[in-house]
């Protein structure tokens, strides 16, 4: 097949868990010899140009790149390029038009009326976001509502959501969740040079540092525990200056907190391998890539307990109550002084790796192309 991907902003990047799983599917497909093009948004990485790849390349594993020139105005850039890309790849030839996420969404109704295919998937609804408001919020609300009118199949990441498009709009869509890639392990060697971490040394969060990922709550309750251990910040920046700098003031009064910034790469796989527990007090999620690939190393977890992370941990990991950090800082005691079981890290792995793999996934993914290549 001829498929287009359109929503991401660049591949191969982790911005977000948006560009992992588009990369991912993306180069699983090509693998097959399937003919796939990544619509990149141009621009800056968006926690800032020094993340960003330099690299001009035409081509990733086999996934065609092509660049969509966008503006340096943030909050014009996903909607201009969500135009062009769109009408580049109307004029394409391609079987079907995957989109991701609700904003890109918004230029349905363009294939719909080149009598294009279409696949959309829902990552999350996007509108719940607090770091979004007025205009950006009603923008992702017609987003959503051209997913439910002119989407030729609909992909969501949870039965939440799944449920939501059903009860909102009467649609009927497919469960399909994120996979995970197999873990690297490492012993902490850049991480203790830059920070000083040794294996089991500090709590990790993980995350992009926007409000809706909690980790205000998570300071907050740190501060009231009594340990030796650090708490380790990692993630750029996502339309959130504001709220990151009320985070680094917060951290500021806690020498215990380490803010690393953006990671990839081995110092991304040292964090993961040698934390004592990861801990993910998010209000909203789609489905979180991140707790996958925490659970994927073994790590102990700790989340809110919004349906999106319990029903991806199930029993293989602890909760407490969504946005209530008295709650978040007595499991963290709880766990911190032995009093709470966790299953072997070992058991912990081979249960994620074994529920959210790549093949299903891509195969999965496949059918859902099929299906909306043949529908009219």
């Amino acid at each position: 097949m001829k498929i287009a991907m359109i929503g991401h902003k660049r591949i191969p990047s982790r911005e977000g868990g948006i560009e992992v799983v588009v990369e991912g599917l993306a180069v699983r497909l090509a693998a097959l010899g399937h003919e796939v093009t990544a619509y990149n948004r141009g621009g800056e990485h968006v926690s800032g140009s020094e993340y960003g790849e330099k690299s001009r390349a035409r081509a990733y594993k086999g996934v065609r790149l092509a660049v969509v020139p966008t503006p340096k105005n943030r909050s014009m850039n996903a909607m201009v390029y969500s135009l062009f890309a769109t009408l580049r790849a109307v004029c394409g030839g391609y079987d079907v038009l995957h989109y991701h996420a609700e904003g890109p969404c918004a230029m349905l109704f363009i294939p719909r009326l080149f009598g294009r295919k279409t696949v959309s998937t829902v990552h999350g609804l996007d509108w719940q976001r607090s770091k979004w408001g007025g205009f950006a919020t009603k923008y992702l609300l017609f987003g959503e509502k051209m997913i439910a009118k002119h989407a030729d199949e609909v992909v969501v990441l949870s039965d939440n959501v799944k449920n939501y498009f059903m009860e909102r709009y009467g649609r009927e869509v497919n469960f399909i969740p994120n996979a995970v890639n197999h873990p690297v392990r490492r012993e902490p060697e850049v991480i203790r040079e830059k920070y000083g971490l040794e294996k089991d040394g500090y709590i990790l969060f993980l995350a992009r540092l926007v409000p809706e990922k909690g980790l205000h709550y998570l300071l907050e309750a740190f501060r009231e525990v009594e340990t030796d251990k650090k708490l380790v910040v990692a993630g750029g920046t996502s339309h959130s200056d504001n709220y990151v700098d009320g985070i680094k003031e917060t951290a500021a009064k806690d020498d215990r907190v380490v803010l690393t910034g953006f990671v990839q790469g081995e110092e991304l796989d040292e964090l993961y391998t040698n934390c004592f527990l990861y801990v993910l007090p998010s209000d909203v999620e789609g489905m979180p890539l991140t707790l996958l690939e925490a659970m994927s190393y073994g790590c102990r977890c700790l989340t809110s307990d919004i349906p999106e992370n319990v029903s991806v941990s199930e029993d293989y990991a602890r909760s407490f109550r969504r946005a209530d950090p008295g709650d978040l800082r007595d499991k963290l005691a709880d766990i911190l002084e032995g009093r709470a079981a966790y299953p072997p890290g070992e058991e912990i792995s081979g249960f994620i790796m074994g529920k959210y793999n790549w093949d299903d996934v891509t195969e999965k993914t496949l059918g859902i192309y099929q299906k909306a290549a043949g529908r009219r």
